[in-house]
């Protein structure tokens, strides 16, 4: 058990991508980090088993201290011992089953995860006053509406067009109940299709990447026509790290401490253009199939950031072909590629 109880820190999902950079840089920030995963299937393993050997290989050097948990989010039991036995200042709930497509395939997973856990991580919290909560959602919530950039205030997040979604929008009406209930500081973020080093195979820049250079044909569905809001790994940490330092508003009797923002670049690319950046830094021609488009799947994402930039002075730094060139580069050390 960690001793430092001031800034100790819970981070689900912290074999994840996401939970892996925001646990590093927490750590090098010299907070004390406890993290939880389950180390699921739902990607070759080995990939999150060298995610928490690099955390490790870190954490020797960081100003923080850093214990690892395999747990899953809905074991009652292992996740009530851990906050028991750990003061935690502020969780960062990261951990969910991911994956737009596969939430149509496997639809009581994700139920499970992303409803019976959270709500698990939520209970916790309230029950050990953990100080601020904040959870990851996402841009899918959006659903298909024409309107953009998309908005925290636009109505068509209560109008998601897939299972995924439906459970990240549920998270949030979830986590607004509990924050008006027992007076708890919670942020929700919706991220917006989040790329880089260390990232999930299963995402399209991975998946290109691995296609062109074994020569093997990359799948473009919708012909290529859809727009991305890609924001880099750096960018979406800091957006965290600007929420979880996010003032306590002065509230009214009738008020609660609770935000919904998005975290993304504002700046929505082809998926054609991103194909161009990833031949041009590969130096080689991708051989495509063009595919019409999958159920559940959104036209474009893009994120309005005024709330962000008013509220956290959040503005991204990382434009695509910097941060492709950057992934790039992580994947081909990685795999001991040479180009």
């Amino acid at each position: 058990m960690i001793n430092n109880k001031k800034n100790k820190i819970l981070i689900t999902g912290s074999a994840g991508f996401v939970g892996f950079h925001t646990t590093i840089k927490l750590l090098n920030l010299g907070h004390d980090v406890v993290g939880v995963d389950n180390l699921n299937r739902y990607y070759d393993q080995s990939l999150k088993k060298d995610r928490l050997k690099e955390i490790f290989k870190i954490s020797k050097k960081a100003k923080g201290k850093f214990i690892f948990f395999k747990c899953d989010i809905n074991d009652k039991k292992k996740i009530l011992n851990i906050f028991k036995k750990n003061k935690f200042h502020q969780v960062i709930h990261l951990a969910a089953q991911v994956g737009v497509r596969n939430s149509i395939k496997y639809p009581f997973d994700y139920f499970s995860t992303n409803l019976f856990g959270f709500c698990n991580i939520l209970e916790n919290c309230k029950n050990y006053s953990v100080k601020h909560l904040i959870f990851a959602s996402s841009s899918s919530v959006y659903g298909s509406t024409n309107k953009f950039p998309f908005s925290e205030h636009s109505s068509s997040s209560d109008q998601p067009i897939q299972l995924y979604a439906a459970t990240k929008r549920s998270n949030e009406i979830i986590a607004y109940s509990y924050s008006h209930l027992y007076k708890m500081k919670i942020t929700g973020l919706r991220f917006f299709t989040v790329y880089g080093p260390w990232g999930r195979p299963d995402m399209a820049i991975y998946k290109f990447t691995k296609n062109i250079l074994e020569n093997k044909k990359i799948k473009v569905f919708n012909y290529g026509e859809h727009f991305r809001d890609f924001t880099y790994i750096s960018d979406i940490v800091k957006g965290i790290l600007k929420a979880k330092n996010r003032k306590k508003k002065k509230l009214k009797k009738s008020e609660i401490n609770f935000e919904i923002i998005n975290i993304g670049n504002g700046k929505p690319i082809k998926l054609l253009k991103c194909i161009d950046i990833l031949e041009e830094t590969l130096k080689t021609k991708a051989n495509k199939i063009f595919l019409k488009k999958q159920q559940g799947d959104m036209y474009k994402t893009y994120s309005n950031n005024l709330k962000v930039k008013k509220m956290l002075n959040f503005r991204p730094s990382v434009n695509l072909k910097s941060g492709i060139k950057k992934f790039v580069n992580w994947y081909l050390d990685y795999h001991g590629i040479k180009i």
